[in-house]
C-alpha cells in the first residue's frame, strides 16, 4: 500500500472518529437538547485551535461482548486548543459512545492531557456528560476515576481547573468536578449525584427526579455544588470564555491586566446616597460593586447560593481583582455557615493565583441561632477566618456601614494582615450593636432604674456616638483611612498599584490543617 492509499486510510479513520457513536445516537442526542462532544469545543474553543490527541484509542475490554465494539476515541475527546488566544487543555466526554462511561482507556485520554497542562502551566476544562463508571471493566475503571481525582488534587492551585457539567455525572464521576475550582451546569439536560433516584426511592422511600435531586438549580441554590448555571449549553461555554479572561494560566502569573478605559481617578458622588441614615435599613451591595469597578462590570460567582455575601470577579485600572462583600438586602448580611463556606473557598482561590482581594464590608456579626450553632458555624465561620488569614495577596478591605463582633477580625481586618483598611464616614465598628451591648454592659443600672426605657435610649445614644462612627478605630490605626465614599475607586486603584510589588510569606510548612 502507497502513501496515497495509507493516507486515504488515515482520512477514513479520522471520519469514523468524528462520528462517534454514530448518526443515530448524534440524533438522539440532539433531541435531548444537547450538543456533541465535538460542537460543544467548537463554541468554547477559538475557531480552527483545536489540536486533537488520542484520537484511535479504544477499550482494552473483552468480557460481555465488548471485545466486538471498539469506537475509537472510546467516548472523550481530548486535546488543546485557545480561549482568546490562550493555551488550555480540554477533554469533552461523548455520551454517544458507551454513554460516556469511563473505561481505563477513556481515563489514560483525561489523565495523559492533565499531565501536559500541568508540565506546560495551563488551564483545564472538563465537559462532563457520562453515565458513570464502566461497569463492564470493573476496577479498571475505578482505578481511572482514582487517577484522575489524584491529579485533580495535585493540580489544585498550581493550574486553574473549570468543569461543565453537560449531562449526567452520577456516582464517583462527580468527585473529579468536585475538587476543580468551578463547576458550570446546564438547566434542564445536566445533573449532579452520588445516588439516583432509583436507588434513593430503594433505600429512603423517596420519590424524586433526576432534577429534583441533583439539577443545575438545586446545586446552584441549595448545595451550593454549583458555580454557575445557564439556560443553555451555549452559555454555559461562552461564560467559561469569559471566567478565563480574569484568571491566570498558572499560579507562577499574574492575571491578565487590559488597557483600561475607564478613568481611574473618576470619582462617584452617588456613592453618598447609598448607605440609608437608619442602620438598620437595607441597601444593595451590589450598586457600591457597579460603580468602583471599571465600566460597572461585575462577574458574580456562586450568585443563586447563600446570596448574603457576593463574591466575583472585576477589573480596577484594567487589574483583575477578586471581590467578596456582604449583601444587606439578605439577612442583613450577617455570615452564616454557607457564606462562610462559600466565600473562604473563594478567597483561596483568589489567594492561589495572585488576584487581588477587596472586602466591601457591612456586616452585624454571624447568624445566631441553634440551627447555626449544631450546624458548626465556629469551624465553619473559622473557615473564612482561615482564608483571610493565610492569604498573601495584596487585601484592601473598604467598612461601607457595620463591623461588628468576630466578624471585624474575620472580613480582612488589619490585624489578619489586610494591606489598606478603609471605611466611609457611615462606618461602625464595635464589638456589638449599640441595643445589644448597652443591655449587657447596664443591665444592672436598667433593672434598677425609675424608667428603665428613657435610660436604655440615653445608653444607647451614647455608645452610638462613640462607637457608631469610624474614629476610634482609626485612633488606633486599625483603619488607615476614613473616606469620601465617591473617592473610593481613586483609593482602589492608587492602592492597587502600591501593592504591585507587595511580597509576604507563611511560615515554612507541608500545609496547613483548615478546619474543614
Amino acid at each position: 500500500m502507497g502513501i496515497e492509499e495509507k493516507l486515504k486510510e488515515l482520512a477514513r479513520l479520522r471520519e469514523l472518529a468524528r462520528l462517534g457513536g454514530g448518526e443515530e445516537r448524534v440524533k438522539r442526542q440532539h433531541e435531548k437538547g444537547k450538543l456533541t462532544a465535538r460542537e460543544r469545543l467548537d463554541i468554547l474553543l477559538d475557531e480552527g485551535s483545536f489540536q486533537e490527541i488520542d484520537q484511535f484509542v479504544t477499550h482494552r475490554i473483552y468480557d460481555f461482548g465488548l471485545e466486538k465494539r471498539k469506537i475509537l476515541g472510546d467516548g472523550v475527546v481530548t486535546g488543546f486548543g485557545t480561549i482568546n488566544g490562550r493555551l488550555v487543555f480540554v477533554f469533552s466526554q461523548d455520551f454517544t459512545v458507551f454513554g460516556g462511561t469511563l473505561s481505563l482507556a477513556h481515563a489514560e485520554k483525561i489523565k495523559k492531557i492533565m499531565d501536559m497542562a500541568m508540565r506546560v502551566g495551563a488551564p483545564l476544562i472538563g465537559l462532563n456528560d457520562s453515565g458513570g463508571a464502566r461497569i463492564q471493566e470493573g476496577v479498571g475503571s475505578l482505578a481511572g476515576y482514582a487517577e484522575i481525582f489524584l491529579r485533580n488534587t495535585l493540580a489544585s492551585g498550581v493550574i486553574p481547573q473549570i468543569s461543565a457539567i453537560l449531562g449526567p455525572s452520577a456516582g464517583g464521576a462527580v468527585y473529579s468536578p468536585a475538587l476543580t475550582d468551578f463547576i458550570f451546569m446546564a438547566r434542564g439536560t445536566s445533573y449532579m449525584y452520588i445516588t439516583g433516584p432509583d436507588v434513593v426511592k430503594k433505600t429512603t422511600h423517596e420519590d424524586v427526579t433526576h432534577d429534583e435531586l441533583g439539577g443545575a438549580d438545586v446545586h446552584a441554590e441549595k448545595s451550593g455544588v454549583a458555580h454557575f448555571v445557564y439556560d443553555t449549553e451555549e452559555e454555559v461555554l461562552m461564560n467559561i470564555r469569559k471566567l478565563l479572561e480574569f484568571i491566570p494560566q498558572n499560579n507562577m502569573e499574574d492575571p491578565p491586566r487590559v488597557t483600561p478605559n475607564d478613568d481611574p481617578e473618576r470619582r462617584d458622588p452617588e456613592l453618598r446616597k447609598i448607605v440609608p441614615d437608619d442602620s438598620n435599613q437595607p441597601y444593595d451591595m451590589k450598586e457600591v460593586i457597579y460603580r468602583v469597578v471599571d465600566n460597572g462590570e461585575f462577574f458574580e460567582v456562586h450568585e443563586h447560593f447563600a446570596p448574603n455575601i457576593i463574591i466575583g470577579f472585576a477589573r480596577i485600572d484594567g487589574r483583575p481583582v477578586g471581590i467578596v462583600a456582604q449583601q444587606p438586602m439578605f439577612l442583613a448580611g450577617a455570615l452564616d455557615i454557607n457564606a462562610s463556606v462559600k466565600a473562604a473557598r473563594f478567597v483561596r482561590f483568589c489567594d492561589a493565583f495572585n488576584i487581588p482581594i477587596i472586602t466591601f464590608e457591612d456586616v452585624p456579626g454571624f447568624l445566631p441561632g441553634v440551627s447555626q450553632e449544631h450546624g458548626g458555624i465556629i469551624k465553619h465561620g473559622a473557615k473564612l477566618l482561615y482564608a483571610y488569614s493565610e492569604a498573601t495577596v495584596p487585601k484592601i478591605t473598604i467598612i461601607t456601614r457595620k463591623s461588628y463582633g468576630g466578624a471585624y477580625c474575620v472580613l480582612g481586618s488589619k490585624q489578619v494582615r489586610a494591606d489598606i483598611n478603609l471605611a466611609w464616614p457611615t462606618a461602625e465598628i464595635a464589638v456589638m450593636g449599640p441595643e445589644g451591648a448597652v443591655e449587657i454592659i447596664y443591665r444592672r443600672e436598667l433593672k434598677e432604674a425609675e424608667d428603665p426605657e428613657a435610660l436604655r435610649q440615653k445608653l444607647i445614644q451614647e455608645y452610638k456616638d462613640k462607637f457608631a462612627n469610624p474614629y476610634y478605630a482609626a485612633s488606633l490605626g486599625y483603619i488607615d483611612d476614613i473616606i469620601d465614599p465617591a473617592d473610593t475607586r481613586p483609593w482602589l486603584v492608587k492602592s492597587l498599584r502600591i501593592l504591585e510589588t507587595k511580597r509576604q510569606s507563611i511560615p515554612p510548612k507541608k500545609h496547613g490543617n483548615i478546619p474543614l
